[in-house]
């Protein structure tokens, strides 16, 4: 990990399939789950994933590449904003089959570039890289419950 970029990966005890159709979701990492359930990533599109907690957050779909890469871009430090290059930073998820599992690696980059202070950049880089752990720990549990 460095200032611009945070890497995580977690191994779901579920198939390819069943991984990538919630990774489809676009937001599902920031989002009420209620929220996204069912949507769909396509490309160029833009949605608003709605956090009770931590507010609205503007999401476009950047590269879809099914079933094992989805890129999206969002406005994680700049919640309610509009969404542009200089207030956001993309997530990739790509998904590997392993063994009878899904390994799903999520790097989310751009931090350096954001609009703002050195403080907030530094808030936003810390903010986000101890979410991914709880997100990626809430994912797999979802993933691999709606598996058995």
């Amino acid at each position: 990990m460095s200032d611009e970029r945070i890497e995580r990966e977690t191994l779901i005890a579920a198939p390819l399939e069943r991984v990538w159709s919630l990774v489809a979701e676009p937001g599902f990492w920031v989002a009420d789950p209620e929220s996204v359930r069912g949507t769909v990533a396509r490309e160029g599109e833009s949605m608003v994933a709605k956090n009770a907690e931590y507010g609205d957050f503007p999401v476009r779909v950047e590269k879809v590449e099914p079933p094992t890469y989805l890129a999206y871009r969002w406005a994680s430090a700049f919640p309610g904003e509009e969404l542009r290059e200089d207030n956001s930073t993309l997530v990739e998820f790509t998904l590997t089959p392993e063994g009878e599992g899904t390994r799903l690696r999520v790097v989310e980059s751009g931090f350096a570039s954001l609009a703002g202070s050195e403080e907030l950049r530094s808030k936003a880089l810390k903010d986000n890289t101890g979410g991914w752990p709880q997100v990626l720990d809430a994912f797999r549990t979802r993933a691999e419950q709606s598996a058995a």
